[in-house]
């Protein structure tokens, strides 16, 4: 019956003849629910087709058209999401016109993490630079709904989005440029991934990067932006000048008066004067080492008018004697006088006794005058007699002298240890009188210290006085001196005498101590070394460094490679201890490919990566095969095999490496053999051939027999039984078997008696009915010709009434 199944075609030739196929867009009854599909990959969704035509020939699925529903106008479907679904509800309106439609699939998956990283590998930047940091997103797909945006101090600052096509995942950047000004000292940066499939779509989650922040170093600037500040103040006044600035790092701060350096022991913006005398002129530098400012500050001190009282006559009780004045003051060597005035008339004699410029006189008065006065403990007396008795007064002298001498020493004339007490000592040679003597002791500008002396000694002598510290790292470099001053009362000099000594400069050990090391350092390959590490630190002596990974010691001098990175250990050392700190080290470097030239992977496995290229940051991949661009699948197959060219890049280069890509699968049996049937005593023969990577074994599993041969040709291996027996009855296993896998096939033989029945159907007869079926086919195609032929060209007919029988000619009508 098979050559009849043969008319079926040319039959429908037939009615094709005159007929479109064509599914008008405005006669398209069907519509999707929902029309638009967006779902995470690996997940499933379910929609449904409705046809708004009831009479139809069937509704199915593309790919599906096994399953043809012929009596409904509704059809659903589960989808499971993949990077390569799509979706299309056909319906066959007759048996000519079929009309389709379309589903809109999105398929997504969210960042699988976001990495943010300065690309030039800066920490501390400079003011009025760029700072370029790079947002790696990793495994984000569909791009072009990727939206990253950038964040400074939780303020958006760019947002950036995608044009890439490209629906399978793949790594993504976005690159910020920032012009960096003082305000952004501390800033934090951030970035942001989410897929935005707007306000009807699906709601996904912010990924987000660490924070990264910043420290903008720039020179000092005045908070106070006055160049010169005029201070005015009365005479002994305290003063404080302010020069406070900022500047990053901190400012150090240099103090002068009238262009002499004052030695301030610590770093400060604020300087204290203790009862101004004098005008003058300060000027405070603040600097660090981007660049240094400075500002005057100008003291004007107004001098305070006093009126000087004139000493009251001295005269003693019931003893009518005058001294003017009564209280000398006298600098050893200076000259010295006092009067002594009587107003008793009956006075006989009035006079001085004195060790020196003693003298007598009948007049009202006499005075006391002495060139220079050299005595110590000098007591002149006044006295005057009247009508027989004497009276005397003494005025009230002072002599003193300013030391010859005034020095600090230090009993261990060594240099001071931090923490340890040390003792300074301030001698006064040759002082007078003590008990009029202060000794002031001063750390810079600053009294740290005054003593003053009970001795009621009035001739010249030494005395000492001691200072007792306990040195600190701030006071290295510190001047102490200490000032002896005669406090003489009001009828002394109007300037206290004041001796100084030579300023003493401390000078204090004390451990190293790390002022300012980052503790992670980025660097170039071949280009850094771990010497440029800003590592800053601080002792007495100063400190020397040594680096160490591992706890063994290296040589920082030596450029860096990429086996290099990792924790380092920074040793600070003097002979006061040690201190250290950690650093960890990432060496970047450029893309590269270590891979080899061909490699062999299983078909349909996971995780097989056949070619990983190196660099830090982690470069990005690129693969082309046949000169396109390709995303390389998660599972490999057999059709994937071939040659592949891969550029990897990061910030510091790029790389080309090409490969061939062997994909193995496991055998595959060609053909497979239905059971067969033989009567005994006839051949047959079984072949076995498989496809498979690398080329499969092949094996025959079965019970043998004398009359079964194996043969093997090309890839197939043949059973061949010459004249088959019951014995021969039974289940053949083919086994094809490579590296990769093994498949098997069975067929099984049935050996049946000989059949002595009735005569087989005569030869002759059945080439006969082929024959006639061969008639039949042409005869039909022979009529179908004819029929499509009739309808076009010119035609004649005949009137039958017509007398000549002439033919009136005829021609079709265009319809």
């Amino acid at each position: 019956m098979l050559p009849f199944k043969m008319l079926g075609p040319l039959f429908l030739m037939f009615l094709q003849c005159d007929t479109a196929s064509t599914c008008p867009t405005e006669l398209n009854p069907l519509s999707l629910d929902p029309p638009e599909v967006i779902g995470q990959y690996n997940t499933t969704v379910f929609f449904n087709c409705t046809s708004t035509k009831e009479n139809h020939d069937g509704m199915y699925w593309r790919d599906d058209d096994s399953n043809i529903e012929e009596n409904t106008n509704f059809i659903t479907m589960t989808l499971s999401m993949d990077w390569h679904v799509e979706a299309q509800c056909k319906i066959k309106l007759n048996g000519t016109t079929e009309c389709s439609k379309d589903l809109n699939i999105t398929v997504y998956q969210d960042p699988e993490v976001v990495f943010m990283f300065p690309i030039n590998h800066i920490q501390d930047v400079r003011e009025d630079t760029q700072y370029v940091l790079q947002c790696d997103i990793h495994n984000v797909a569909p791009v072009k709904n990727l939206v990253v945006t950038w964040y400074k101090d939780n303020k958006i600052i760019m947002t950036e989005y995608f044009t890439n096509t490209t629906k399978t995942p793949v790594d993504e950047s976005s690159v910020l440029t920032h012009n960096i000004s003082k305000g952004d000292n501390g800033a934090q940066f951030r970035c942001e991934a989410q897929l935005d499939f707007g306000s009807y779509g699906p709601q996904r989650p912010i990924i987000s990067s660490k924070t990264q922040s910043v420290s903008v170093h720039y020179a000092p600037e005045f908070k106070n932006k006055t160049d010169i500040d005029e201070v005015y103040v009365e005479e002994g006044d305290n003063v404080t000048l302010n020069c406070e600035a900022e500047g990053n790092p901190a400012s150090v701060f240099h103090w002068t008066v009238d262009g002499v350096n004052i030695n301030i022991s610590e770093n400060t913006s604020n300087l204290y004067i203790n009862q101004v005398n004098d005008s003058a002129n300060y000027s405070c530098t603040a600097s660090n080492y981007l660049g240094n400012i400075t500002k005057q500050m100008h003291i004007h001190v107004a001098k305070s008018t006093m009126a000087v009282a004139t000493p009251e006559p001295s005269a003693a009780m019931d003893c009518p004697l005058t001294l003017t004045p009564a209280e000398i003051v006298v600098k050893f060597g200076d000259p010295a006088s006092i009067n002594c005035s009587t107003s008793a008339t009956d006075a006989s004699l009035i006079g001085w006794e004195a060790v020196v410029a003693g003298s007598a006189s009948e007049e009202l008065f006499v005075p006391w005058i002495v060139d220079k006065l050299e005595h110590w403990g000098i007591e002149p007396e006044c006295f005057i007699t009247i009508l027989g008795h004497q009276c005397t007064v003494m005025p009230v002298i002072t002599l003193y002298k300013t030391p010859d001498n005034v020095s600090i020493s230090d009993l261990y004339n060594d240099v001071m240890v931090e923490g340890i007490e040390r003792q300074l000592t301030c001698d006064i040679i040759n002082v007078a009188p003590v008990r009029n003597l202060t000794v002031k002791w001063y750390r810079g500008n600053e009294i740290v210290e005054t003593q003053t002396f009970n001795d009621s000694t009035v001739t010249p002598m030494n005395v000492s006085s001691t200072l007792r510290i306990i040195p600190r790292r701030a006071d290295d470099g510190a001047h102490f001196r200490c000032e002896a001053e005669l406090h003489l009362g009001p009828k002394g000099p109007e300037l206290i005498p004041i001796k100084s000594s030579t300023p003493y400069t401390a000078r204090v050990h004390y451990k190293p101590v790390i002022e300012n090391c980052s503790s992670t350092i980025t660097g170039i390959e071949h280009q850094f070394k771990i010497e440029m590490v800003y590592c800053e630190s601080a002792g007495n002596p100063p400190p020397s460094v040594a680096w160490f990974k591992e706890e063994k010691e290296i040589d920082a001098s030596k450029f860096l490679t990429r086996s290099d990175s990792g924790d380092y250990r920074a040793e600070f050392e003097n002979k006061l201890g040690t201190i250290d700190t950690s650093v960890a080290i990432t060496i970047e470097y450029s893309a590269s490919f270590t891979c080899n030239d061909h490699y062999d992977v299983e078909e349909n496995v996971g995780n097989q990566t056949p070619c990983i290229a190196e660099g830090m940051p982690p470069p990005t991949i690129t693969w082309f095969k046949d000169g396109n661009e390709m995303i390389p699948p998660k599972l490999w197959t057999r059709n994937h095999s071939g040659n592949y060219s891969l550029i990897a890049t990061n910030p510091h280069g790029k790389a080309n490496h090409t490969l061939y890509l062997n994909v193995q699968y496991a055998p595959v049996i060609e053909v497979r053999y239905d059971d067969k049937e033989v009567t005994v005593g006839e051949n047959v023969t079984f072949g076995c051939s498989a496809e498979g990577n690398p080329p499969p074994g092949i094996v025959w599993n079965y019970t043998s027999a004398r009359n079964e041969e194996e043969t093997t040709g090309g890839r197939q291996k043949n059973i061949s039984i010459i004249g088959a027996t019951s014995t021969n009855a039974g289940v053949y296993n083919c086994i094809a078997t490579n590296s990769v896998g093994s498949v098997t096939r069975s067929v099984r033989l049935r050996v049946k008696e000989e059949y002595h029945g009735d005569p087989p159907f005569p030869l002759w007869v059945l080439i006969l009915i082929c024959i006639a079926v061969v008639i039949i086919i042409l005869f039909t195609i022979l009529i179908i010709y004819r029929t499509c032929k009739k309808n076009k060209g010119e035609y004649n007919f005949r009137p039958v009434t017509t007398k000549d029988d002439s033919n009136i000619p005829m021609k079709t009508m265009s319809k």
